[in-house]
This record gives structure tokens, sequence and C-alpha cells, in this order.
């Protein structure tokens, strides 16, 4: 990963993550961002930077007390398999355990890689129905995929649910 460096993403960069996510949306591998849900969850990402260029994105959800949402790890294609998605990933993990969360979860395609990164695949949800039922009332889409929600089908069919325990 040499001349790449990791930091908290500012406004500035959002067209930047924006155009990122964008390679993996046609596929299905990522869900669509509207640059407002940027914007508004700016502060939950980390980016790989090289030579003033962005080159990967990463985010941390909290979705409770005990368990965030890994989301939008996104590295330009140019830049992958050179280490930047796992630094990204460790860094998110490492504000994890700076936030006190016991539990990752995400929702991919990319069984292998967070494989490698401790987390393992999982059926139905990793919270019991009270907490279930309090996450109805979110209005983000990452919260309805995690729910496994009928609106969010048509764009997660095929992920895998998993998890990592911190």
């Amino acid at each position: 990963m040499s001349n790449v460096t990791l930091r908290p993403a500012r406004t500035a960069d959002v067209q930047m993550v924006r155009r990122l996510v964008s390679l993996f949306t046609a596929d299905g591998r990522l869900l669509a961002k509207a640059p407002v849900t940027l914007y508004e969850d700016v502060q939950e990402f980390l980016v790989a930077e090289s030579d003033g260029r962005i080159v990967g994105c990463g985010a941390l959800h909290v979705m409770w007390e005990d368990l965030g949402e890994i989301r939008t790890l996104a590295v330009d294609t140019e830049f992958q398999h050179r280490g930047v998605g796992g630094s990204l990933l460790d860094a998110l993990v490492d504000r994890a355990y700076a936030l006190g969360l016991a539990r990752l979860f995400c929702l991919t395609f990319e069984t292998g890689f967070f494989a490698a990164h401790g987390f393992r695949e999982i059926e139905g949800s990793p919270v019991d129905h009270a907490v279930f039922e309090q996450l109805l009332q979110s209005y983000d889409e990452g919260v309805a995929e995690f729910l496994d929600l009928e609106r969010v089908k048509p764009n997660t069919l095929g992920n895998r649910r998993m998890l990592r325990v911190l």
C-alpha cells in the first residue's frame, strides 16, 4: 500500500466517494448513494488517498448500542489487491473498538475478503426482537438492508450477511 494514506473523509471528498461507489453499483455490489446521503454520512467515512486522489473509501455506521455496520467499502479497480481495502477495513474496526462496539455486521458479495478479516456468515438477524422493533423506526436504507426488509430485496438479492465479534 505504498504512497496510500488513510484519513477521515471531508465534504470535499464526497464527489470522489460517489464516483468510487458508482464503479460497483451497475453490477449490484454496492447500492447507489444519493449525494445528500453521502454528505449526511461523511463523518462515518474514511478515505484512502494516493497523490491527492481518493482511491478507496469505507464507512462505519453505528446501528445500536453494541452493533455497527461496515458500509460502502470500495477501492478503485486500479488499486485493488494492494492492501487498500484491508487497511480501510482494519481502520474501521479500530474505530468500532474506540466506540465500544462489540459486533460488526456487513452485507456483501465479497465473502472471502470479509472472512479473511474475521467476519463469518450468519443466518437471520443478530439482534433480538425488541432491538429489531426499534431499528424498524430508522429511515436509513442500510438499516433496511440489515433488517432484510422486502423494499430493499431487488438491490440485495445474493448478498451474504456476515458478522464479526470484536
